[in-house]
């Protein structure tokens, strides 16, 4: 029991105690609460006051900013407007003066207007006056003549015409004959020993190549796998492959025959090793093409040794070289060049000219066409410059500027060259040509011969060298028939595209039939 008691009292105590300490507490948090926010009010007040200190030295700091900013646009305005105004009277005045010398010669031209006028009606009268006056006279000359005027100007320009047309005939007659007494032999003479003298093979490129194949098989491993092998060929090489039908065999196809060489020669190889994969590919197009630089050059030191020419820089022996890889119409342009060399050289020698200058200038003359496919320009204005470059001689450069008629020629030299590349290029064999053009060129040669007034019938002979006319008598008299043939050659030359010559013969026939009974 007493123990009870005991507990009993402990417990209240206990409680009594923990209100004490809770009351205690709750006091002392309430006094530490008030005494915060009592400074946390006097702490706010002051910033308060600060801000409203800071904003009103903003507002007038912005104030005195404005004002200032105020007074400098006003001052650019105010010095704007008198910049305005200044030119305004500037331009004011100049118009002012530009109304006055307007005004002057508004005055000027309305006086010179009254004087053209003034002049124009005396003109005028003058012109009336002259027209009577001439009507007067024609009908006086008609009354003595006793024809009118259509009939007299008719008879006048006839008789005219008549006179000329004699007169022309007779001129270029005896031109022509006088020309064929000085040059003719001579000509024929020199021509006709070159010819006979120099003889060259004729040789006809094509613009493909064939390369045999050992079997079918073959073609296959060329085009590769997914076609890398073909592609990376046409890459280093520039050459279309053509692989076709045709058995064993590849066509390589290019404009450019070196290329086309390459690839030969380079295919050629591949299918000997049997390795063909791009990087052989390329391999061996590389040193094919070094190689066949070699081959160039080498190909240009036999052409100035069999021609005897020396002093000849090797890059232009080497390009010389690469002439016998070009065409021009079917004909190897180094072999070309060659017989055009010896046959200036056989000319310059029966005319007592430089024969060594001759041959230069002969093998020199086309070496444009080396690089006509590099080069823009014609393959004359090219090889003027490679020549220059390489510091030929200023007749020899000349030759070669003139030998196709691009300027006009003016020494021995340049005539021998002209002539020389003349009779190579137009020799039959020389050059070939497509069926369908040729046959299109000789219709177009007939027909240009047929539209002229008087031509009965006009046939191309001589593989389109000669036309030979025939005129209806009647209507073409002896001395138009001289006329006739020079206004048909000058329309060749103007309207028709030809290598070398054309001659064009006119003949005039006349015929009397009778019968014995």
């Amino acid at each position: 029991m007493p123990s009870l008691v005991w507990v009993i009292v402990v417990i209240v105590a206990a409680a009594v105690s923990g209100a004490l300490c809770f009351y205690l507490g709750g006091q002392h948090r309430r006094r530490t609460a008030e005494a915060r926010i009592g400074s946390a009010e006097e702490e706010a007040k002051r910033i308060v006051n600060e801000a409203i200190k800071t904003a009103e030295q903003k507002r007038k700091e912005a104030v005195v900013e404005a004002k200032d900013e105020a007074f400098r646009l006003k001052a650019e305005a105010d010095r704007e407007i008198k910049e305005r105004r200044s030119e305004v009277t500037r331009q004011e005045r100049r118009m002012d003066q530009k109304e006055e010398a307007l005004d002057k010669r508004t005055a000027a031209m309305e006086r010179k207007e009254e004087d053209l006028k003034k002049r124009a009606e005396l003109v005028e009268a003058r012109l009336d006056e002259l027209e009577q006056l001439k009507l007067r006279q024609t009908e006086k000359l008609e009354t003595i003549a006793a024809m009118t005027q259509e009939e007299a100007r008719n008879t006048l320009l006839s008789r005219l015409d008549e006179e000329l047309s004699h007169e022309k005939a007779l001129k270029v007659a005896a031109y022509q004959a006088n020309m064929k007494d000085e040059c003719d032999a001579l000509a024929r003479e020199l021509v006709g020993q070159a010819i006979a003298r120099c003889a060259a093979d004729a040789t006809s490129e094509a613009t493909v190549s064939v390369v045999a194949l050992p079997n079918d098989e073959m073609k296959g491993r060329i085009i590769g796998r997914e076609g890398r092998n073909i592609r990376a060929l046409e890459t280093a090489t520039g050459c279309d492959l053509i692989i076709d039908d045709t058995p064993e065999a590849i066509t390589l196809s290019s404009f450019d025959q070196t290329r086309r060489e390459v690839a030969r020669m380079a295919l050629e190889r591949l299918i000997a090793d049997g390795r063909i994969h791009p990087a052989r590919i390329e391999e061996t197009v590389d040193k094919c093409r070094r190689e066949l630089e070699v081959t160039m050059k080498r190909e240009g030191e036999r052409a100035v040794m069999d021609l005897g020419v020396h002093g000849l820089h090797p890059d232009l022996v080497k390009l010389i070289g690469r002439l016998r890889f070009r065409t021009s119409y079917g004909q190897n342009v180094l072999n070309h060049s060659l017989e055009v060399a010896w046959l200036a050289g056989l000319m310059a020698g029966e005319l007592g000219l430089n024969v060594q200058a001759a041959r230069r200038a002969g093998l020199l003359h086309d070496i444009g066409k080396a690089l006509d496919h590099e080069i823009e320009g014609s393959h004359v204005q090219i090889g003027v410059d490679i020549c220059k470059k390489y510091r030929e001689n200023p007749a020899i450069v000349h030759a070669v500027e003139a030998h196709h008629g691009d300027v006009e020629p003016k020494t021995a030299l340049a005539f021998v060259v002209m002539a020389a590349d003349a009779i190579s290029a137009s020799r039959p064999g020389a050059r070939r040509e497509n069926m369908e053009s040729y046959i299109k060129r000789l219709e177009t040669l007939e027909a240009l011969c047929n539209g002229f007034a008087g031509v009965e019938s006009s046939y191309a002979v001589q593989a389109g060298r000669e036309v030979r006319i025939l005129v209806q008598p009647d209507k073409v008299g002896d001395d138009e028939v001289v006329l006739l043939a020079r206004n048909i050659a000058k329309k060749i030359e103007d309207e028709l595209d030809y290598p070398g010559q054309i001659k064009v013969s006119v003949i005039r026939e006349s015929r009397a039939t009778e019968y014995a009974k």
